[in-house]
This record gives structure tokens, sequence and C-alpha cells, in this order.
């Protein structure tokens, strides 16, 4: 069967019941025509999968060569180093990017997605797996190349290259669980804020029960996972005189070294009388006096084959849709095995 032609402005008129000249000045949202009416227009445009091509002539010309790449936030160094390894890859193969950054909000993703399309790349990137009904239905419609990373799932929109955060939650409780831990405790961001965290808390809780113990407490306070965020939920996690945790497991390194500076400014010896654990094997373990135990994930080789994978895809090659990532488990100075 031929494909089905993707859907143009006299489509959109026709639908509406207005001239092609009206369709055009609710896209560009200049005057000419009521609030109201723009809105029906627009509405009917995205139920029909029609979007404009917003670049001026100029970059129109470039756009088969531009990726939009979106990430949720560029603090600390995981998503700029993920991003790092895609662009080089990228630009040697003639592709410029251009970044986003979300701050983790389904709804600016999905309106990125919509301004994007408009500009017809060759390719689109976003960071996990967990995106609006909107946005998926617009990226099926524009028939764009499409690259998920970070997170991982087996029935990506397009592609997919990344790490199960559930299941790397699972190996690192099960590495504390096999090192005698029993009285977990942990220290995140808001349920809720970004997926990848929650799905490896799930990954966490689920290795201790299979292990008969649970979290003992849960600071999940924290708007962003900054040393101060991991400093404070630990000061508060040791003024709860009802708990008694011997290990804390950190969202991610940065959060982990706030848990290790507030240990060590009050006379709280770690691993001997709690043990920390972090997460992605960040640089700032490298200049640490006592390395903080973690689970190393490969952002930079991430980014790489991410780039490769769409490349392949862009230019009509035959290739594999997913590639998963494994997490490796750095045992630091900052856990000890229980029979000690």
């Amino acid at each position: 069967m031929p494909q089905k032609q993707k859907p143009k402005i006299e489509d959109v008129a026709q639908a509406a019941g207005v001239s092609i000249m009206s369709v055009s000045r609710a896209m560009r949202g200049v005057e000419g025509i009521s609030q109201k009416k723009r809105e029906q227009i627009l509405k009917i445009a995205r139920r029909i999968g029609y979007y404009p091509n917003n670049v001026a002539v100029s970059l129109a010309a470039s756009s088969s060569n531009l990726v939009g790449v979106s990430v949720p936030t560029l603090f600390g160094t995981v998503f700029s180093e993920i991003y790092d390894g895609m662009r080089s890859t990228l630009e040697k193969s003639g592709f410029a990017t251009i970044i986003d950054v979300s701050d983790y909000s389904i709804s600016h993703e999905e309106a990125w997605v919509e301004r994007m399309i408009s500009w017809q790349p060759a390719g689109l990137v976003l960071t996990g797996v967990d995106h609006s009904e909107r946005t998926r239905d617009a990226l099926r419609r524009a028939k764009i190349p499409v690259l998920e990373i970070w997170d991982y799932t087996e029935d990506p929109i397009d592609l997919c290259v990344g790490v199960d955060h559930l299941k790397a939650g699972a190996q690192m409780g099960t590495h504390l669980t096999e090192l005698g831990y029993k009285n977990p405790a942990y220290v995140g961001v808001q349920s809720g804020k970004d997926p990848r965290a929650d799905r490896r808390f799930q990954g966490l809780e689920q290795s201790f029960d299979d292990a008969d113990c649970q979290f003992c407490a849960q600071d999940r306070d924290a708007i962003s996972a900054t040393f101060e965020a991991g400093f404070k939920a630990t000061e508060r996690l040791f003024e709860d005189e009802t708990i008694n945790p011997d290990v804390i497991c950190y969202l991610h390194d940065n959060m982990a070294f706030g848990g290790l500076m507030y240990c060590e400014q009050n006379g709280i010896s770690c691993p001997e009388d709690i043990g920390i654990i972090g997460y992605n094997g960040l640089a700032i373990n490298e200049v640490l006096a006592k390395r903080i135990t973690t689970a190393i994930t490969p952002r930079y080789k991430m980014g790489q084959d991410s780039a490769s994978l769409l490349i392949a895809k862009i230019l009509g090659a035959k290739t594999k849709r997913t590639i998963s990532h494994p997490v490796i488990i750095e045992e630091g100075q900052t856990t000890r095995s229980q029979s000690n």
C-alpha cells in the first residue's frame, strides 16, 4: 500500500471551512483572524496532523541536517555527558544539534516537539520513555526518526538507547543485602519529579522486599538532587531518633556526597556507623578521599551509541531498534560487609 501523504494546509482549510490565508494567519499568530477562530483552526490542524514549516527560508534548506535534542536539565554532568557523546558523533556525520531543557515537564516537552516538527528536522531525541499521548501521536504522524535516551523500553516510539533503571535499582539493592544491610533509608527528590529515579527506587524496594527487609525511612522532599539537598536530608534522618538506618541509598552521587559531608562534620563514621551508596559514578568520586560506593552508568558511550543508531535510521540503513546499557556496581569506601 502506498504511504499516506502528510496533511497539507489545504486540508486544514477545507476541514475548518476557511481560506488558506486564514489558516496561514492562524498558524503565524498574526492579525486578521479572531482568537476563537484561531484556536479552532489550530485544534483541527493538530487533529489531522498538520504542522507548518515555521523556520525561515534560510534555515529551511539546512533543516534536513538538524537534530533536536530535549533533556530535562543540564545541572551536573549526567545529561551533558550524554549530549557530548551524541553531539560529537552527529557532527562528524554532518548533523547539527539544537538543544532544549524541559525541566522534567511533559507539557513543555509536548510544546517543544510540536515546534520542532514544524521545522522538519532530520531527527528528534527525547529523554526517557514517559511522554504525553499527544506527543506520541504527533511523532507518529510526522514520521520523523525519534530516539529515546537514558531510560529503556523494548517498545520505543522508534529507537531507544538507555538504562533499565528498575533493574539498576534492584541490582544496587541486591548488592547491599548481600553485604548484610537490613535497615536501609532512602534520600531522593519528590516522587513524580523524575520517572527514572522513581523506577530505581521501585527496584531498590523490590530487592529489599525479596530479602525480607524494607526502608525504615524515606526523605523525598528535595526539588533537585543537589549537594545541599543531600546534606539536609541526611540531617533530617539523623534527627529522627525513632529510626536507626544502617545504610542510606541516595538518588545519585551528588546527594550522596552531601550526605557524606554531613556525616563527617558530625562525627558519624562511614562505613562503620552508616553505609552510603550513590548512583551514576560521577566525576566527583575521582577526587574524594573516601570514594562513594556507586553504580556506574556509561553516559558518554550511551550518547555515542544513540547518535550512531539515529544516523543509521536517518540515512535509511537497517539497524536495531534498542540498546540496553548495564550499570556496574563500584564498591567504594562507604559500604562494607556487615559480618565484619
